[in-house]
C-alpha cells in the first residue's frame, strides 16, 4: 500500500513523475542510456534545462522581465550565504520568522552588517510579525515566505523600497503571487519540485554587480548565469525530475490550479484541528501555512493509541519538529487531498475513543 506521506522535506512528488523519472533512469529518451549517465553537456539535457528554467519563467509570470533562472547545488543553505555575497554591500534587512531565517541571518552576518527588522522569537516563531519597516537605504530585504518547522506563513508581503529576497523552499508553485515583486528568489526542490539535490534560484538580473568585493566564481550568481546553470556539472537527475514536476503543475492548470486544492486541503485539516478537542492548533490562525500544519496532542496519555492508529492507516512522516514538538502535517502540492481526509478521519476517530 501507498503510504499517505506528510514528510516534510524530502516529500512526497506527483506519482506520473516518479513513474517517468524511474523509467529515465532506466532509459531515457530511448537512447540506451541512463538519465543517471547521460553527458550534461549532450543536447538531450541541455533540453531538459532550458525546457526546466522556461517552465519556471511560465509559471511565475515573469517572462520577458528580466530574470533568469539557476538549478544550482548546495540547498537553500549555501544561498544564505551566496545571496550576502553578491548582494549585501553595506546593510541588509532580514525579517526573523523561524529556524532557517535566524540560519540566513547568521551567515549574512559574517560578510557584513545585518539589521533584523522584526522578529517572533518571543513567541516561539508561531506568527508572521507585520508592523516593521523596510529602511530604504539597505542593499536588500530577506524574507522567508513559508516556516516549515513552526506552521507559518507570510499572506501579504511588504511593499519594499529595496529589492526583496524570499526563501520560497517549502511553497514554491503553492500559491499565486506576484513574482515581480521580488528581486530574488530562491528554494531547494525536495519539498514542493523534486528531489533533494537541487536548488532553484530566479533573479532579476539588474541587481546584480553592485558589491565591491571579489566574488569566488561558484558563489558568483553572474558566472552561474553566463554558463546556463553549467559552471560545474549540474545535479542532472534532480534537474530533470523537477523539469517533470513543473510540466505536472503547468498541465494541472499551473499555479492557480494548484492553490485551489492546496486550500481545499488546508481547509479540511484545519477545521479538524480547531473543531476537535484534543488537538490544538501552533501556528496563529491569521499566519497559519497551507503547506505545514502544526498541531499538538492535548493528553498525552492518547499519543501511544494516536501513533498506532495513524501507523495502522499507513500515515508517515507526521512527526513535528522538535522545536516545537507534537505533530506536522505537511501538505505539499503532490499530496493528494485523500491523504488528508485519512489524516483527519485517525484523529476524528480517537476522539470517539478517548
Amino acid at each position: 500500500m501507498k503510504k499517505h506521506n506528510f514528510s516534510a522535506g524530502p516529500s512526497i512528488l506527483p506519482q506520473e513523475v516518479i513513474i517517468k523519472s524511474s523509467e529515465a533512469v532506466l532509459d531515457f529518451n530511448n537512447d540506451g542510456l541512463s538519465i543517471l549517465e547521460i553527458s550534461h553537456r549532450s543536447k538531450a539535457f541541455i533540453d531538459v534545462m532550458e525546457k526546466a528554467r522556461s517552465l519556471v519563467l511560465e509559471l511565475m509570470g515573469l517572462e520577458g522581465k528580466g530574470y533568469k533562472v539557476l538549478f544550482l547545488q548546495g540547498g537553500a543553505s549555501t544561498q544564505f550565504l551566496m545571496v550576502a555575497m553578491n548582494l549585501l554591500e553595506k546593510r541588509a534587512g532580514y525579517l526573523n520568522t523561524g529556524t532557517w531565517s535566524a540560519k540566513a541571518i547568521k551567515e549574512a552576518k559574517k560578510l557584513d552588517d545585518i539589521y533584523e527588522v522584526a522578529s517572533s522569537k518571543e513567541a516561539n516563531f508561531n506568527y508572521i510579525p507585520k508592523a516593521y519597516d523596510i529602511p530604504e537605504d539597505y542593499d536588500y530585504f530577506h524574507c522567508t515566505s513559508n516556516n516549515t518547522i513552526f506552521g507559518t506563513q507570510i499572506k501579504s508581503f511588504p511593499n519594499s523600497p529595496i529589492p526583496m529576497v524570499c526563501d520560497m523552499s517549502s511553497d514554491i508553485f503553492s500559491r499565486q503571487l506576484d513574482f515581480s515583486q521580488f528581486g530574488l528568489i530562491y528554494a531547494g526542490a525536495q519539498k514542493n519540485m523534486g528531489p533533494a539535490g537541487t536548488t532553484l534560484v530566479v533573479i532579476k538580473e539588474d541587481i546584480l554587480g553592485k558589491v565591491s568585493r571579489n566574488i569566488p566564481s561558484i558563489m558568483d550568481y553572474k558566472i552561474h548565469i553566463e554558463n546556463g546553470s553549467m559552471y560545474n556539472t549540474p545535479p542532472v537527475f534532480a534537474v530533470y525530475t523537477s523539469m517533470l514536476t513543473l510540466e505536472w503543475i503547468k498541465n494541472l492548470g499551473g499555479i492557480k490550479a494548484i492553490e485551489e486544492l492546496n486550500e481545499k486541503k488546508a481547509r479540511v485539516m484545519y477545521s479538524e484541528i480547531d473543531l476537535n478537542p484534543l488537538f490544538k492548533g501552533f501556528a496563529a490562525k491569521e499566519d497559519r501555512s497551507i503547506m505545514n500544519a502544526t498541531f499538538t496532542l492535548e493528553n498525552e496519555n492518547l499519543k501511544e493509541t494516536f501513533e498506532t492508529m495513524l501507523k495502522e492507516a499507513g500515515i508517515s512522516g507526521l512527526n513535528g519538529h522538535r522545536s516545537v514538538g507534537g505533530y506536522r502535517a505537511s501538505m505539499y502540492n503532490a499530496l493528494p487531498i485523500e491523504s488528508v481526509k485519512a489524516l483527519v478521519e485517525v484523529m476524528s476517530e480517537l476522539e470517539s475513543k478517548a
